[in-house]
Parts: structure tokens; sequence; C-alpha cells
């Protein structure tokens, strides 16, 4: 099944009222339930602007883009917003963490916004499982600044999993870590969509990084210029195959 299914996308701005800037050219995209997808793209090619679109933060100029089976372009604000707030789960680059706040406190801001009411006892209980997964079990009670980057890393994790999302946006993931740090957030990455089948798209410029992912989308001039298997895809760029 097709978590994400788009159609002939594009998106202009319009800079100083009269120069139109074409930052999304007619894209066709498909990512399946379960995949584990690396968008990736010079700056400018597009890639930014098709996370937003994805994560519901802004609306396509022309084209279709369904999210679970559901037309979301021509939504209002809050409808996006309801289903943003539901189906969609995002990491970072920055973390993006309460920072006099515990990590269960951080976890549990999602479940505030869900357009339900869920009692306290459930979000909390709900948050230390998602603290759990993600091997912070015993970190629940520290602030942020009481965590290790790739900790605090495993809490923006944690908060993007603890609405059962159907899909999780990362963007940069791993900018603002080191190697081992990287790693060890990508293998929590590679595991969760192993295990437990989650559908994960992220932004990154790493080939490192990227290569971890199942398939890999290279965006330029709001085209998509290749789309296949990371290895295939990356040596290709590499080598100047895809300009």
């Amino acid at each position: 099944m097709s978590v994400i299914s788009i159609r002939g996308l594009t998106r202009t701005y319009l800079i100083g009222g009269d120069v139109e800037v074409h930052a999304l050219r007619g894209v066709d995209l498909d990512v399946q339930e379960g995949e584990m997808v690396a968008i990736m793209g010079p700056s400018g090619s597009g890639k930014s602007t098709m996370m937003n679109i994805l994560g519901c933060l802004d609306k396509p100029t022309s084209g279709s883009y369904k999210l679970n089976n559901q037309e979301v372009c021509h939504l209002s604000n809050d409808e996006r917003a309801l289903i943003r707030n539901k189906n969609i789960g995002f990491v970072f680059q920055g973390f993006n963490l309460l920072a006099r706040t515990s990590a269960i406190e951080n976890v549990e801001v999602p479940l505030l916004y869900t357009g339900v009411h869920i009692k306290a006892e459930e979000r909390f209980r709900r948050s230390k499982e998602a603290l759990c997964r993600v091997g912070l079990e015993n970190r629940i009670y520290h602030v942020p600044t009481q965590l290790s980057g790739g900790e605090q890393q495993r809490v923006a994790i944690a908060r993007a999993l603890v609405t059962n999302p159907a899909l999780i946006l990362a963007d940069e993931p791993t900018g603002n870590l080191d190697s081992k740090r990287s790693d060890e957030v990508m293998a929590l990455f590679q595991e969760l969509n192993r295990k437990e089948g989650l559908t994960i798209v992220m932004v990154t410029h790493e080939p490192d990084v990227a290569i971890k992912c199942q398939r890999v989308v290279l965006f330029k001039d709001g085209h998509i210029v290749g789309d296949g298997n990371p290895d295939e895809v990356i040596n290709k760029l590499a080598y100047g195959i895809i300009r």
C-alpha cells in the first residue's frame, strides 16, 4: 500500500511580486508502507520544498498528494494540521526539544495536539513506552542538558513515534551529530523500520547516511533525476553520471 502517492506536483513561489521560482516541476513519487527512503539533492533542488509538502506544512501550486489514500492538497490549514498531528511524526536536525522540560514531558507534547483528549496517565504511559522503544527507559526524567546529542535525538525520535504515525519525516536527522552518534541514530531508524515496519522518509546530504536507507530519491532543479538502489544512485552521483 502506498503511504505517499504524488502525481504532477508543482510548487511555484513569487519573489518580489513578479519573479517566479519553480521549486518543484511536475514531480511523481510513490512511497510504499514500510519503506525507508532518503531524499538527496543540492541546495535549491526542491528537496526541502518536497519535505514541507509531505509534512502538510505547505501546499503545492498544482498536482495531487495522497497520504494514506487521502487527498490533502485541497484541505484547509486546520484540516491539514489535524492530518499532520495524527499521521506524521517529525524529527529535526536541531532536536527541537523544550530546554527545561524532561524527556518524557517532551515526548508527551504531540499527544496534546491530536484533537482528542488523552488523560494524563495515558499520555505518560505512551510516552514512557516510546522512550523505551528508543532505549532511553533510564533517562525519562532527564532534561536535554543532561543528555548527549545522540540521546537528545533519540528523545526527538520517541516524540515522533508517540502518536503511532503512518509516516516519519526526518530532516537531516544526523546533521548535528558526530560520526559515532550518527551511526547509532541510523541504526535505530533501521531497527524501527525493519522490526516495526515504520515508513521513514529523510532528507540528507550525507551519502554515508543515505546508503543505509532502502532507496534514494535524488532531486535537481525541481525534478527527480535519480530514484532507486542507494549504491547505484550514489555511485552515479559520485561519478557524474547523474548531473
